[in-house]
């Protein structure tokens, strides 16, 4: 036959039903239920683009943050590591702000005067002054006497609880006064510190107008930012790709609050510039889309600004897009005055810069709806003349702490650094992926039950399965499946569609696991039916498979969470840093028991060199080594220092 010859193979195609793969569902703010995702570029595309709101580095980071930052994470996993989406993933730092600002400058203030060199006396003497005025203030709060600007047109009286608050923030003065009075010879700092926010308090009013050195807000901002981001590596959140400082950003954020000025929906007020709610609406825009019921309150928009009744403003729901300068605050220059943008202008004009006038997704607190949000929006529609800027917002839901929202007043704060004395970082994560990611989180002891539960059942089943097939040697043992094969086979395929189905329904983590839960079960019975005549491949297919879950949840180390270099990859690199502790301890341990050889040691001193390795060294390394009954035979299980101790078995 001739090789030009054309020659008809048939290949008959598989028929299409018809059916299409579910939809990736998510939560969606601006409508409060779950729709079908679809990025901007188009449904087809893999590339996504996502805006978070981080933190405002003004203190440390608590479980409220990670309720934030952890859920998200979890979250962004799923996206990238299971649908196979390429996140750039922005996170802005707040570090200009005036609760950075007030606690920058009392910090200061407080620091310097504990240098200052002053005798106990001279406090008591100050300090009696202060006391007075600080208690005279107090009383004027809570009889609510201070009123000023639109404040008047507002309905607003003191609570109990407010009064209460204004008592306990002057009450550490009496005690401060009652030490310094009766104790001289007590080390100054630490009578300072007894009364250290009423003191700090004080000094700010006596002072605060002073500190003009930016370097000093900087300074605190960057302290807080640093352990902020060590606390994340900590949780093994992964960094975001793009990190932007608010002061960096400044140039454009001046031209962002110009533009707006430009287009008609902002004013100019004795240095300041607010966006102008009502103009905003004039020109056909909705304000308040993600929590329409909030607007008007003027409790929660007074939350995002501290100067919030103003009769600068033409309008309450008006908000400051520029700050005029104050004494005792870090100023920029710009076309309206010295000073410093207001909250919300900074990620609208960040985020923009960075991807621009559409935005897949966007997230952060359930707090942060409104007015921040809320406020975003506005300001961006309002800049690019556009009715739609981002397209999903995701916000996670509170964390309550064994019922409860945590507060301190409630004394349930717990910071992040203190959640970690109890708990890894691996246990925290299971806690938070055993529930939904938009709903109200509870971490508490039924929670924390749960986390451990499961975590044993992971940790039995990895060590189940490795105990199975160890040793065994496919080329000499049978592989023919039996009924027990296919049945197990069934389960796997069964687990795998649920956890997908549970993933597309708005990344369901909890009904997830509970799939993986299921597939363990069906392993562990297949074990008890095959004693000694599993096939190793079926077992290690399972195992492959929620591991593979469990790295995408982050639970486990993916692929996505290191990087690799061409010295790393290449042949004369074999060892990783984690074999190579084995290999120390074999070495070690052969020198040992080669020295005791050639000094004809008695057997009850290698014995006891045996003992060593099994007792200290290999705990030490994660493994622990168990004497079986028979005498000769040994057992075996590990998994990392962790494993043996507080973490799973993997």
């Amino acid at each position: 036959m001739s090789s030009n010859t054309k020659i008809t193979r048939e290949w008959y195609p598989p028929a299409a039903d018809g059916t299409q793969t579910a939809p990736l569902m998510l939560y969606n703010s601006f409508v409060d239920e779950k729709v079908p995702f679809v990025p901007v570029a188009g449904p087809n595309s893999r590339q996504i683009t996502w805006y978070a709101c981080g933190p405002t580095v003004y203190d440390v980071a608590h479980m409220g943050h990670a309720r934030n930052y952890l859920s998200f994470d979890i979250v962004r996993r799923v996206l990238e590591d299971y649908f196979g989406y390429n996140c750039l993933m922005v996170m802005n730092v707040t570090d200009v702000d005036d609760k950075i600002i007030l606690r920058a400058r009392r910090n200061y203030l407080l620091a310097q005067y504990k240098r200052s060199g002053k005798t106990p006396d001279e406090h008591t003497e100050e300090r009696h002054v202060d006391g007075k005025r600080a208690g005279a203030d107090a009383r004027m709060e809570s009889s609510g006497r201070r009123k000023g600007g639109l404040g008047e047109k507002m309905t607003s009286r003191s609570s109990p609880a407010s009064s209460l608050e204004l008592e306990k923030a002057v009450a550490p003065a009496p005690r401060a006064l009652q030490l310094l009075e009766t104790g001289a010879s007590a080390p100054v700092d630490a009578l300072i510190d007894l009364g250290g926010d009423y003191v700090a308090e004080a000094l700010d009013r006596e002072l605060g107008a002073a500190v003009t050195d930016p370097s000093v807000f900087r300074a605190h901002a960057a302290k807080y930012e640093r352990e902020f981001l060590e606390d994340m590596d900590a949780l093994g959140c992964r960094r975001p790709d793009v990190l932007t400082r608010v002061s960096e950003y400044m140039p454009e954020i001046v031209n962002y609050v110009q533009r707006i000025l430009d287009n008609g929906m902002a004013y100019v007020s004795n240095g300041s510039v607010y966006f102008d709610t009502q103009n905003f609406r004039a020109c056909g825009h909705t304000y308040g889309k993600l929590n329409p019921w909030a607007v008007g309150s003027a409790a929660l928009a007074a939350e995002g600004e501290s100067n919030f009744e103003t009769s600068e403003k033409r309008s309450l729901q008006d908000f400051a897009l520029w700050k005029a300068s104050k004494p005792g605050e870090p100023v920029w220059d710009s076309p309206w005055s010295q000073g410093r943008p207001g909250w919300h202008i900074e990620c609208s004009a960040m985020a923009s810069t960075i991807i621009g006038s559409r935005l897949d997704l966007h997230s952060g607190g359930e707090d942060l709806r409104f007015p921040h949000h809320d406020n975003e929006l506005a300001q961006a529609e309002a800049y690019y003349h556009t009715e739609w800027w981002v397209n999903y917002f995701l916000h996670c839901g509170h964390l309550h702490i064994e019922g409860l929202k945590m507060s301190k007043s409630l004394k349930n704060f717990i910071t992040i650094r203190e959640a970690l004395q109890t708990f890894n970082a691996r246990q925290l994560r299971l806690m938070f992926v055993l529930q939904p990611w938009n709903k109200t989180m509870m971490y508490g002891e039924q929670a924390r039950a749960e986390m451990k539960a499961r975590e044993a059942q992971l940790k039995n089943f990895f060590q189940n399965v490795e105990a199975a097939v160890r040793g065994q040697d496919i080329c000499t043992t049978e592989q023919r499946w039996q009924p027990e094969d296919f049945e197990l086979n069934s389960r796997i395929l069964g687990a795998q569609t649920a956890v997908d189905l549970a993933l597309r329904d708005n990344i369901n983590t909890p009904a997830a696991m509970d799939a993986l839960s299921e597939l363990i079960k069906a392993v562990n019975k297949y074990l008890e039916k095959k004693v000694g005549a599993a096939r190793p491949l079926l077992l290690r297919k399972a195992a492959s498979y929620v591991t593979r879950i469990l790295s995408v949840f982050g639970l486990v180390d993916g692929p996505g969470d290191r990087y690799s270099t061409w010295q790393l990859a290449s042949p004369s690199a074999k060892v990783s840093a984690g074999t190579s502790r084995y290999l120390d301890a074999l070495v070690a341990f052969r020198q040992e028991v080669c020295a005791m050889a050639a000094a004809a040691a008695e057997p009850r001193e290698v014995l006891a060199a045996c003992d060593r390795l099994r007792d200290q060294t290999l705990v030490d390394l994660g493994v622990r080594l168990e004497d079986r009954p028979e005498g000769t035979a040994v057992g075996w299980e590990g998994g990392g220092s962790e494993g043996i101790g507080k973490g799973l078995y993997m």
